[in-house]
């Protein structure tokens, strides 16, 4: 097991006199702390005897059921309850999933680069991450055909292609509508299991919902979904949609792991969604994080040098920063902590040490303003890093 590259950074990005971009937190005014704390004490009066108990490791069948409607937001108009697994978060249930699908020696591909827990994830289960390439359009179906065609001439047993298709953590890229038909039917082709992780994909800045991939794909497809950015983190309450053979392991799985999830915070979710106008107030969401992300991309245009290249992420919490060569973000980063601005490097969202010249960039939590200073600090420290490089060089 590995440390978090994020994790690492909370205790010096939580000083109050840093920037922190570093972090996907959501904002602080989008949890909603009044009508949780009416909820909960709803829950406590009406089901407390059901709340305190145990449950079953499969979820509670109400908030299952929820759950589904949901999902079809999103597309996924054929989810049935007994389909759903709820987990601790959706990192519980690709934790789950790599339990029972990866042996020692398997081969885990992801995108290039990839979120950094499902990294450390799939190397505490022994597996071999091998990262398939991005480009504006999300990833390149025709380079994971040359990375299955590869790995099968290798004779190496490809497991799962884990992928965050819309709004993507780290680099906030969305895979196209027609890629996503082939890169399933490559992986269908090749008897590869998608996991699709999709904790984003109701925070679109223009318009609906992107289709999840698991709508048109059931049998192919296995969702992972979460109510921490929509709702909040602590409640630690995720889930799974797969076919159903797959769903009795999971939760096989889950009793051995954990006997129950929480009732308590399921109950708390399922009557949030019950009693709460929970679809209107995605909106109020879109909102608060489309002025914090145009305020980051308007100051990198503004403040970052030449040479210098980002993402434009129509939804979701992240940007993903590219520094012209010779610049290591990573040993960039203690000054960055110096100037009052923190940021993840780029090297922690590969398996390869890949990234070394990019970085993430959050703008979920600061306010607008203070996502504006952070940038701003940023940009003094990457031309003085630019400075400094160029000087070594003459």
């Amino acid at each position: 097991m590995i440390a978090s590259e994020v994790r690492a950074l909370f205790a010096v990005a939580s000083r109050p006199e840093i920037v922190s971009l570093a972090g996907g937190m959501p904002a602080v005014d989008a949890l909603p702390m009044e009508a949780v704390a009416a909820t909960v004490a709803d829950v406590v009066t009406r089901r407390g005897a059901v709340a305190l108990q145990y449950g079953s490791a499969q979820g509670d069948p109400e908030l299952r059921a929820r759950i589904c409607d949901v999902m079809a937001l999103e597309g996924i108009t054929d989810a049935h309850p007994d389909s759903v697994v709820v987990t601790a978060g959706s990192q519980q249930a690709l934790d789950l999933l790599t339990r029972v699908f990866v042996d020692p020696g398997d081969v885990v591909l992801t995108e290039g680069p990839t979120y950094v827990t499902a990294i450390n994830t799939f190397a505490a289960y022994q597996a071999r991450v091998v990262h398939v390439p991005m480009d504006d359009e999300g990833l390149s179906p025709a380079a994971l055909a040359q990375t299955l065609a590869r790995l099968a001439a290798d004779g190496a047993r490809v497991k799962l292609l884990y992928t965050v298709p819309t709004f993507q953590n780290p680099a906030g890229i969305t895979l196209t509508p027609s890629r996503r038909g082939e890169v399933v039917e490559l992986c269908r082709r090749a008897g590869v299991l998608v996991v699709e992780d999709n904790p984003y994909g109701l925070l679109s800045f223009t318009g609906a919902p992107t289709r999840a991939m698991r709508a048109d794909a059931p049998e192919d497809v296995v969702y992972l979904g979460s109510f921490s950015k929509t709702l909040a983190p602590g409640l630690r309450v995720g889930w799974a949609l797969a076919p159903p053979a797959v769903t009795a392991r999971l939760v096989l799985a889950a009793e051995s792991a954990i006997l129950s999830q929480s009732m308590f915070t399921q109950l708390a979710v399922e009557r949030y969604l019950a009693t709460q106008p929970w679809a209107e107030q995605l909106k109020g969401l879109r909102e608060l994080y489309r002025e914090r992300r145009d305020a980051m991309l308007g100051t990198l245009a503004e403040q970052m040098p030449a040479g210098t290249s980002w993402t434009r992420p129509d939804g979701g919490f992240f940007v993903w920063l590219t520094l012209p060569d010779g610049v290591d973000t990573k040993a960039m980063l203690a000054r960055a902590i110096a100037a009052r601005v923190a940021y993840v490097p780029g090297r922690g969202f590969y398996a390869d040490g890949s990234g070394g010249t990019s970085m993430r960039l959050s703008y979920c939590y600061p306010p607008a303003d203070r996502v504006r200073e952070g940038v701003e600090r940023l940009a003094r420290v990457v031309r003085d890093e630019l400075a400094l490089r160029d000087t070594f060089r003459s």
